[in-house]
């Protein structure tokens, strides 16, 4: 019985390990079978995917930068969404949920961005404290605000990411809980909303995996501009 609305997010199946992290591996296992029989249409689907993300991502980067940060992105992108969708099937623990997963990525992205920003370029990044055109009163204080935000980075690209995904399992949670003892009236149309939601999580799992994304692209464009 759930003691609380937010226990259906416990990472913990048993007092001594949780199986439900490897929920987060389940995608790299399974992936790599379509890929055996070639070409097929999973191969196909996979290859316009990666060519587009690769054109968006190459749009947002500068023209001297290699393939590799892109590839890196796409990566990326295909990591989170793919736990975003496992985290819609039945009895499967959503990873993307938690802080735990959202921070691991944001943090060493973020970290290795900045030193190699301050490292080989510390006069851009000094620069990049000041937007163009700001009055010398007020560039103190901008210094302070952009030093504040560049710090938050990662933080708001876990929140966003972790928020997103746990407010669409809260409401169907809830709504799965109300369905227990009421009429079959109510009931279909709770279904239907339901369902509703269901195809709105979907949408939202690749949307939260391309912002993620497009966002680290472009902290990226700006340090090693």
């Amino acid at each position: 019985m759930m003691t609380n609305l937010f226990s259906t997010f416990d990472p913990s199946t048993s007092m001594n390990y949780s199986m439900n992290w490897t929920s987060t591996f389940l995608g790299i296992i399974l992936i790599p079978y379509p890929f055996w029989m070639l070409p097929n249409r999973t191969n196909i689907l996979f290859n316009k995917i990666s060519q587009k993300l690769h054109n968006e991502f190459k749009l947002l980067l500068n023209n001297n930068m290699n393939k590799g940060m892109t590839l890196m992105t796409i990566s990326l992108f295909m990591f989170i969404l793919t736990n975003n969708f496992m985290g819609l099937l039945p009895y499967i623990f959503t990873s993307s949920s938690h802080l735990v997963f959202s921070l691991t990525l944001a943090l060493p992205l973020w970290g290795s961005m900045m030193m190699f920003g301050w490292m080989n370029n510390m006069n851009y990044m000094f620069a990049h404290l000041v937007p163009n055109g700001t009055p010398n009163l007020l560039m103190p204080f901008m210094v302070i605000i952009e030093t504040i935000s560049n710090i938050i980075r990662p933080g708001s690209l876990a929140v966003r990411l972790t928020a997103n995904m746990i407010a669409g399992h809260l409401l169907m949670s809830l709504l799965g809980n109300k369905s227990l003892d009421i009429n079959s009236l109510t009931l279909l149309f709770i279904m239907i909303v339901q369902i509703m939601l269901m195809m709105f999580e979907a949408a939202v799992a690749i949307i939260q995996a391309y912002v993620f994304s497009v966002l680290t692209t472009l902290y990226t464009s700006e340090v090693m501009n």
